[in-house]
């Protein structure tokens, strides 16, 4: 592995992809799922694999399946270890990269058909690329284990609800009311 190259690379060939009529199944190695733990600053991956599936649009390639991992997180709350099985489905479409030409407009709108769109680079997809993004995507940024609520509150950090109420014009009355001892 280079250091530009992807942790968990996969590269399909367009013709590979073309003849490829049965599901196919990839499955990271542990220095590869170690190498993505560090680049996705968590404590681990147990197991990262995908079973996908594809289907050609001229030169767009739509990868289509399911993402199993097992994953370990830090509780934002507790500190504690977490572990998270992810089991979803996904789908990618692979588009040529685009020429060198200069945009004709300086804002770009995407739509949400390409939020899960990734570019190629001459006549090959990279399927772990792709798979190991769509785990990225897939990780709760703030995980919460069970007792994370509990451990908050006896900290003194108020709920979501609790802080809006309090936030609110009447929750800013009924702290009034309790401060002037009237009921």
């Amino acid at each position: 592995m280079t250091a530009d190259a992807p942790e968990f690379s996969r590269p399909l060939t367009l013709d590979k992809v073309d003849r490829q009529r049965e599901p196919l199944t990839i499955t990271a190695e542990p220095d590869e799922r170690a190498a993505l733990a560090a680049r996705f600053a968590i404590d681990a991956i147990d197991a990262l694999s995908a079973t996908v599936s594809f289907a050609s649009e001229g030169d767009d390639v739509i990868a289509r399946g399911r993402l199993s991992a097992k994953v370990m997180q830090t509780c934002v709350a507790t500190g504690d270890a977490l572990p998270v099985k992810i089991d979803e489905p996904f789908a990618v479409r692979f588009i040529p990269e685009p020429g060198n030409a200069a945009p004709e407009e300086d804002e770009i709108e995407l739509s949400a058909d390409e939020c899960d769109t990734m570019h190629y680079h001459g006549r090959a997809i990279d399927l772990g690329e792709a798979v190991a993004q769509t785990l990225l995507l897939s990780l709760d940024p703030y995980p919460r284990g069970p007792g994370a609520e509990d451990f908050l509150k006896a900290k003194g950090v108020k709920s979501e609800g609790e802080a809006k109420r309090e936030a609110s014009p009447f929750g800013a009355l009924a702290a009034l009311k309790d401060t002037s001892g009237k009921n």
